[in-house]
C-alpha cells in the first residue's frame, strides 16, 4: 500500500500528537467526572477506587513498557498507547457500569505508560538534542490551544448526552493511532540486536542498566527527588481544587452562568494564561542551556508554592481565582522544560526506560500523597489540606538549589556523546 510509505517530518508529527492528543483528552476530561457521578452513579469510594486502579496500572506497567520501547520500537509503543487509551475510554462511554469504568481506566493507564517516555525519546532521536527542547515547548503550546478549543466542545456535547464527549474523545485517540501508523517516521532509532532482546532477562538487564544510569547521575537523582515531592502534592491539589471552589466560595452571579460554565471559564482562562506565559518564556530561554532552564523551572516552582497557599487561605473568589491561575501557570509552563531536562541528562539508548522510571516514581508519589492530603481535608478542612500540598512541595526548593549548583559542572548528553559517566558536552 503506497500511502504507508509517505512519512511526515518528525517535528510536524510531534505537534500533531500534542494537538490531537490534548484535544481528545480535554474533550473527555471536561465532563468525565460528571459522567461517572451522574450516569454511572459512582459513590465517593468507587470514584477513589477508579483513580487507584488507574494509578496502579501506571505503576505496574510504566517501566516494562519503557523497556519495550527501547528494545523494539518507540514508534510502535506510541501507536499502541493511543490505541489502548482509545479502546479504554470507548468502553467507559458505551458501558455505564462500575466494572466497565474500572477496566476502562486500567486500559487508559496501561496505554499512557506506552506513550510516556517513548514519545519523548522518539522525538529526541528524530530531531536531535538541540531541537528537541523547542519541540517540547511548541508541543506544549499546541496542546494548550487544543485543550482550550475542546473544553466548550465537551460541554456542548454533554448537553445532548453525557457520554458523547467520552465517545468522541476516544474515537479521536483511535484516529490518532491510525494516523501515526501511516505517517510517523522512525529513522534514527537503533534497537538492540535480536540476540540481546530474546528473553525477559534482557529486559531485566535494561531495567537494571536504567537504574544504574540514574544512580550514577547526581543530576538525575536530584530530578527524581523533585519528581517524588511534586507527585505527592499534585494528587491532593488536583482532587480538592474543585471541591474548594464549590464549598468555600460563592460563584459570582453574572448573567445566566451556572457552575458548569464557571468551571469551563476557570479551565479556559488557565489555558490562555499558560499559553501566553509559555510563549514569552520560549522567546527568552534557550532550551539547550541547562542552567537557564533550571532557573526558569525554579521560578515556576516558587510561584506554585506561594500560589497554592494564597488559593487555600483566600476568602475572596477573585483572589482565589487569580491564585489558582498562577498555580496552573507554575505547573503547566514548566512541563516542557522538565521533560527536556530529563531527556538531555539520560543516555540516548535508554531514554524511554529512564523517563518511564520517572513516571513510575510519579505514580508512587501520587498513590502515597493523595490519600494523606485527602485525610487532612476530611479530618481538618479543605484549606488545611491544600496548605499541606504546598508544604509537601517546599523540599523541592532545596533540590532545585542543588541542581543549580550541579549545572555548573554537570555535562548533558548530546548526539553521539556520553553523559556524566563518560565524555560529554557541557552546557
Amino acid at each position: 500500500m503506497h500511502f504507508k510509505l509517505h512519512k511526515f517530518d518528525a517535528f510536524t508529527i510531534y505537534l500533531m500528537i500534542a494537538g490531537l492528543g490534548s484535544f481528545a483528552n480535554s474533550t473527555i476530561f471536561s465532563i468525565n467526572m460528571v459522567y461517572q457521578i451522574e450516569a454511572v452513579r459512582l459513590n465517593p469510594l468507587q470514584l477513589v477506587l477508579v483513580g487507584t486502579a488507574m494509578e496502579a496500572a501506571c505503576f505496574i506497567w510504566q517501566v516494562p513498557t519503557g523497556i519495550l520501547a527501547d528494545a523494539y520500537s518507540r514508534r510502535l509503543a506510541v501507536m499502541l498507547g493511543y490505541l489502548l487509551m482509545g479502546v479504554g475510554f470507548l468502553l467507559e462511554g458505551l458501558v455505564p457500569t462500575f466494572l466497565a469504568v474500572i477496566v476502562a481506566n486500567v486500559l487508559w493507564g496501561w496505554g499512557a505508560t506506552f506513550v510516556t517516555g517513548a514519545e519523548e525519546a522518539w522525538c529526541a532521536d528524530e530531531l536531535g538534542d538541540e531541537r528537541v527542547g523547542n519541540a517540547f515547548i511548541r508541543g506544549n503550546q499546541i496542546g494548550q490551544v487544543a485543550s482550550l478549543v475542546s473544553i466548550p466542545l465537551g460541554i456542548w456535547l454533554a448537553t445532548y448526552r453525557l457520554n458523547l464527549p467520552i465517545i468522541v474523545g476516544s474515537t479521536l485517540h483511535l484516529l490518532l493511532a491510525v494516523l501515526l501508523y501511516i505517517w510517523m517516521p522512525e529513522r534514527n532509532f537503533q534497537p538492540i540486536r535480536n540476540s540481546e532482546h530474546n528473553s525477559w532477562q534482557a529486559m531485566g538487564k535494561m531495567m537494571a542498566d536504567g537504574g544504574k544510569a540514574v544512580r550514577r547521575s547526581r543530576m538525575l537523582l536530584t530530578i527524581l527527588c523533585i519528581t517524588a515531592f511534586s507527585a505527592m502534592a499534585s494528587e491532593g491539589f488536583d482532587r480538592l481544587q474543585t471541591d474548594h471552589f464549590i464549598k468555600n466560595f460563592a460563584f459570582p452571579a453574572i448573567g445566566h452562568l451556572n457552575t458548569l460554565v464557571w468551571f469551563g471559564i476557570i479551565s479556559a482562562g488557565g489555558s490562555i494564561l499558560c499559553l501566553i506565559i509559555t510563549e514569552l518564556v520560549r522567546r527568552r530561554v534557550h532550551a539547550s542551556q541547562q542552567r537557564q532552564m533550571i532557573k526558569v523551572m525554579f521560578s515556576f516552582q516558587l510561584l506554585l508554592i506561594v500560589s497554592v497557599v494564597v488559593f487555600a487561605l483566600s476568602g475572596n473568589f477573585y483572589l482565589a481565582l487569580g491564585a489558582f491561575w498562577c498555580a496552573s501557570i507554575g505547573r503547566s509552563a514548566a512541563s516542557p522544560f522538565y521533560m527536556t531536562w530529563i531527556t538531555r541528562n539520560s543516555p540516548p539508548r535508554m531514554r524511554a526506560t529512564i523517563i518511564s522510571m520517572f513516571g513510575q516514581v510519579d505514580a508512587i508519589g501520587q498513590i502515597a500523597g493523595g490519600p494523606a492530603v485527602g485525610y487532612i481535608g476530611t479530618l481538618v478542612s479543605l484549606r488545611a489540606a491544600l496548605i499541606s500540598t504546598s508544604a509537601i512541595l517546599t523540599p523541592t526548593i532545596i533540590f532545585f538549589w542543588r541542581a543549580l549548583r550541579l549545572s555548573k559542572k554537570t555535562p548533558v548528553y548530546s548526539d553521539g556523546t556520553e553523559g556524566e559517566a563518560g565524555e560529554a558536552v557541557k552546557v
